[in-house]
């Protein structure tokens, strides 16, 4: 389930910094407009998906069912995983 960034809509008199949190949702849902603890108004960030941590070897690429090709020297592909 993908996880969105949310932020509190500051008020315009308040000087805070910005309250910043995560919550886990259906990509069907739709995005949040309160709070779901304290009732205040929020907004989604859009911030770029961690997709996986370092490099991923063959055999995750092959477990995720993907394919990994490398380009020879005569200029053709060769599968690899």
């Amino acid at each position: 389930m993908p996880v969105y960034v949310y932020r509190v809509i500051p008020k315009r008199t308040s000087h805070k910094p910005e309250d910043i949190f995560e919550i886990s949702q259906s990509i069907h849902d739709a995005p949040l407009a309160y709070h779901p603890k304290t009732g205040q108004p929020i907004e989604r960030i859009i911030c770029v998906p961690t997709i996986g941590k370092g490099a991923v070897g063959d055999s995750e690429l092959r477990q995720a069912g993907l394919t990994k090709y490398k380009k020879t020297s005569d200029g053709t592909y060769e599968k690899q995983s």
